[in-house]
């Protein structure tokens, strides 16, 4: 590559690169920082006083349980619909193209929209969902299941929208995953003689694991940082059973204006990620092993 082309590729990087700088590595360090100084006095500081807080802190505990309860619940619920909503889709049946549409349809509106739909279709007052189940005869009226004020139910509830809001994508990125394998693999099984169900285990699934890791990572994420949903639905509550660790820095920032104690639960969090991350890449994302061949 000549210097000319490495200028250019330079300056088709550059606003990428400043973008990353002043949006995600500036605001890093801050938060590093602001990790190691007193909330009352920002210029005192303090060392390890808050991250020995937080691992030693009974609500920072509950929060991060919930936040694991919640992001393998909704994930694999969202994994199993999509790959069977993906699966249906791809044998090309008569309204498959409308029906994917309809089916995309939730990923066109934001968390905070969805929350608030789900906390009027929850509402045990007049919540639809509530009467549907009393019109089936399931319960005896139509107040009888408290979604969002019972604390056995209010982290499920909150599940049920993420579940409703992203089972699309998950489709959508399995679909595609589908759609790339070679056809010939299952002309070939069919005259094997493999049915449907050995096509799916010994060539669907070993095909697509690439895909489900890649897409299971990133729901995995970005429901662990879910905050709009939970906020709007239940504030975390009631007495903490639905409080994400997203939820629980948010409340030390804005109620209790504790920056550097939610600033060592942030890194901790992240902390925590990174490390699921890696090992789930480092299990499964592994060119030597011939399972992911």
């Amino acid at each position: 590559m000549s210097l000319r082309d490495q200028k250019l590729s330079f300056l088709f990087f550059l606003p990428a690169f400043v973008f990353m700088i002043l949006f995600f590595v500036y605001p890093m360090m801050l938060l590093f920082k602001d990790s190691f100084f007193d909330d009352e006095d920002p210029s005192k500081f303090i060392g390890l006083r808050h991250y020995s807080h937080a691992l030693t802190s009974d609500t920072f505990y509950q929060s991060l349980l919930n936040t694991i309860v919640y992001v393998i619940g909704a994930v694999a619920i969202e994994l199993i619909l999509g790959m069977f909503l993906a699966l249906l889709l791809s044998t090309g049946f008569k309204g498959a193209n409308i029906i994917r549409t309809l089916l995309l349809s939730p990923l066109m509106i934001s968390p905070l929209v969805c929350g608030l739909i789900w906390k009027f279709m929850l509402n045990d007052q007049f919540g639809i969902l509530n009467v549907i189940i009393y019109k089936l005869g399931l319960i005896k009226n139509p107040q009888s299941i408290l979604w969002l004020s019972d604390s056995k139910l209010a982290l499920i509830s909150c599940m049920i929208a993420d579940v409703w809001l992203t089972t699309p994508f998950m489709m959508l990125i399995l679909l595609a995953g589908i759609q790339g394998i070679p056809e010939s693999l299952y002309e070939a099984a069919r005259i094997d003689g493999a049915n449907k169900f050995q096509n799916f285990l010994h060539i669907t699934l070993p095909s697509l694991k690439p895909v489900i890791l890649v897409a299971v990572v990133i729901r995995m994420i970005d429901a662990a940082k879910s905050f709009d949903i939970i906020w709007v639905m239940t504030q975390g509550g009631p007495n903490g059973s639905s409080s994400l660790v997203s939820t629980l820095i948010y409340k030390s920032v804005a109620r209790y204006n504790q920056e550097g104690y939610a600033s060592a639960m942030a890194v901790i969090f992240m902390i925590i990620l990174l490390a699921i991350c890696s090992f789930f890449f480092k299990q499964f994302w592994n060119p030597n092993k011939k399972a992911v061949r």
